[in-house]
């Protein structure tokens, strides 16, 4: 079953937390490509000064501040996309980062997207989920409830498996921002199913 853009309209953190487990799919030309989410960043709005948001609506972040449960997709480096889903509510730019999946389905199509990437370096960065899954800027501001991605409900994670840490890649922010535990991954030898 999809997620609905509702499971998105709660508090950022919490979102990113609940995402471990779920199940992002791609349709792509017929094929159902997947993975199971196990690792997520939360950004929290204009007040976080690790969130695109700090510095205000732009071009760039405007879906940010559209209504939860539609993908934030931005490039980086001029080369990589970056996956993630708008929450909160309306008018509060808030979203979650996918940052790594566990592969499950089109593990092939994923290889051959990412030029022979070895199974455990397959999706475990957000720039290789959006090469191995062929998202671009094509689907920014495209709901969750698509037919192109979507999210299922995956597999059960208790809380006791969920780690965090900081956020990785955001020397720019505060130090206080810098060292918020926002963001939640499963343990290496956590094995869906």
């Amino acid at each position: 079953m999809k997620l609905k853009e509702s499971f998105f309209a709660r508090d950022t953190v919490t979102v990113a937390r609940d995402l471990l487990g779920r199940r992002l799919v791609r349709l792509l030309d017929g094929e159902r490509l997947s993975g199971i989410i196990c690792e997520t960043e939360a950004y929290v709005g204009e007040a976080d000064t690790a969130c695109h948001a700090s510095r205000g609506c732009t071009p760039r972040t405007r879906v940010m501040y559209g209504p939860p449960g539609h993908y934030y997709v931005y490039l980086i480096y001029g080369m990589y996309h970056m996956l993630n889903i708008v929450t909160a509510a309306e008018g509060e730019p808030e979203a979650v980062l996918l940052r790594a999946l566990f592969p499950e389905e089109g593990v092939e199509t994923m290889r051959a997207n990412r030029r022979g990437a070895p199974l455990r370096q397959l999706v475990n960065g957000p720039g290789k989920i959006c090469q191995a899954l062929a998202i671009d800027r094509s689907l920014n501001g495209v709901s969750v409830e698509s037919d192109r991605l979507w999210l299922e409900e995956g597999v059960a994670v208790s809380p006791q498996q969920v780690l965090t840490s900081p956020r990785v890649g955001i020397g720019y922010a505060s130090t206080e921002d810098q060292r918020r535990h926002w963001r939640f991954h499963l343990p290496p030898d956590f094995t869906p199913g």
